[in-house]
């Protein structure tokens, strides 16, 4: 085998501008996540034109009512009108009004829900935003409630400057998210609230200092579909960034990362897009969230995914996830691998660690460049720097672990492999296991993988280190007297 160990693959030391650059890398990739997304699903904010739980009762617009697209001028008109019915119905006080209020709230709502490109600046110069606030106040019907936030959810949908215009109703649309609320009110708020999340960073900071985050958070508790269906959406615009702090936020809220991967497990495809969503933008932007989602069985769940759905919707953001995923590990490996290129004591504290059953595993399952980098930190953690130039002394006690936690397979696959690099790492790790491994075992262990075959691929191969290499293995420890004192 070549002098040079393991050990002289040590890459450069990582330098601060690398982390800072890593975390610009992060925002832009939540950027371009968030382009896809739009592309995806055509629109950040999207009309309301059915109640959120898909109740049919009278709050519901008629589908064939809800469908039809009116002059713009007489829509216009009518929604100046129903305004003014609105101001009406509020002046008056008390009990008896309250049906009139909802009556003309309905009618608003029916108008603004109507058409793809509902009449917002008509209701907004008439003076709807006031109206609807004052529709909102605590203690007015479920049904009053819902029909306002429905108007205002449709308003959120429309231009930047109308979305804007929902400024003096945010408090109160987060407060409806609160326990005291009907579902139906949380619902249709939460639905509110995603659009005006969606409009861009200025809005979502507001709705951050407001407590939007942790309301529309407790709303993942709970198993009814809709509810969190509607809470994830409008999670996944909240935190979407460029500032990582809403999504480190979300991931430490006390049983959210559990509930994430469980509704993505066993969500419907509707369900499980939205919160595949937030998983992106909680990986694209949070390494926090990132390492507690790796310790959550988040890649198993992906994998059965891809494997079984058929909803493009849903396999957009899955993928996008493993393209994520496969760019962090990645990195951590690399950083590792430095780490174990170290000092004995860094060896042993990476040995040691909760991280070797899950490197052991990306080893042999991860994909081809992740299993590169992995089988540096686990080579590097089986071996110390030799006086000189001489091979290097094997960590006897981090070897023979690694031999019977299964990494034969891996380090072979990498010997098999066209790439020049992974191949002779996949080398120096064999003759490590050749070597160092105690009672003669370590031809044993590789024959039974086989390891032999693997090598003698590289009998005439074009690289002469790598033939060098596997051929004097093959040589020293296969010889013509091998397995005859057996």
């Amino acid at each position: 085998m070549a002098d040079e160990g393991l050990v002289s693959h040590k890459r450069d030391p990582i330098k601060s501008s690398v982390g800072n650059a890593a975390a610009q890398r992060r925002r832009q990739h939540a950027v371009t996540v968030g382009k896809e997304r739009r592309e995806a699903l055509m629109r950040t904010k999207r009309l309301c034109r059915v109640r959120v739980s898909g109740d049919s009762d009278d709050a519901s617009p008629d589908d064939n009512d809800m469908m039809i697209e009116e002059d713009q001028s007489i829509l216009e008109a009518q929604t100046s009108s129903a305004v003014e019915e609105l101001k009406l119905a509020v002046a008056h006080q008390g009990k008896g009004p309250t049906q009139k209020r909802v009556n003309a709230l309905r009618e608003l709502r029916r108008l603004l829900s109507r058409s793809e490109f509902p009449p917002v600046e008509a209701a907004l110069q008439a003076g709807a935003i006031p109206l609807l606030v004052q529709c909102l106040s605590f203690g007015s019907p479920d049904e009053q409630l819902l029909e306002a936030a429905w108007c205002l959810t449709n308003i959120a949908a429309g231009k930047p400057e109308e979305t804007k215009a929902l400024l003096p109703a945010l408090p109160l649309l987060v407060a409806h998210l609160g326990e005291k609320s009907s579902l139906h009110v949380v619902e249709q708020c939460a639905w509110a609230l995603g659009n005006v999340a969606g409009e861009g960073e200025e809005l979502r900071n507001v709705l951050l200092l407001q407590g939007a985050l942790p309301a529309l958070a407790r709303m993942l508790l709970p198993n009814k579909k809709s509810t969190v269906r509607t809470a994830a959406w409008a999670l996944s615009n909240l935190i979407k960034g460029p500032d990582p702090r809403a999504a480190t936020e979300l991931i430490k809220i006390d049983g959210i990362p559990d509930r994430i991967v469980r509704h993505l497990k066993k969500g419907d495809d509707e369900l499980a897009t939205e919160v595949a969503w937030v998983i992106v933008y909680l990986t694209a932007l949070s390494n926090v969230a990132t390492t507690i989602l790796a310790k959550s069985d988040l890649v198993e769940v992906l994998i059965e995914i891809l494997g079984m759905s058929t909803s493009l919707q849903l396999l957009i953001p899955i993928v996008t996830l493993f393209i994520r995923i496969s760019r962090i590990f990645q990195e951590a490996a690399w950083v590792l691998s430095n780490i174990a290129a170290g000092s004995v004591e860094h060896k042993q504290l990476i040995y040691s660690s909760e991280a070797m059953p899950f490197l052991l595993d990306l080893l042999s399952t991860a994909a081809f460049d992740i299993k590169k980098e992995v089988a540096y930190v686990l080579g590097n953690i089986c071996v110390a720097p030799a006086e000189g130039s001489g091979r290097p002394n094997v960590i006897l006690d981090h070897l023979v672990n690694l031999v019977h936690g299964g990494c034969i397979t891996g380090f072979l696959d990498l010997v098999r492999s066209a790439d020049v690099e992974a191949a002779r790492l996949g080398l120096q790790f064999i003759e490590l296991v050749l070597r160092g491994m105690p009672n003669g075992e370590g031809p044993k262990h590789v024959e039974r993988e086989d390891g032999i075959d693997a090598m003698e691929r590289y009998q005439f191969h074009e690289n002469e280190e790598l033939r060098s290499m596997a051929n004097e293995l093959v040589d020293c420890y296969f010889g013509e007297e091998y397995g005859l004192d057996e």
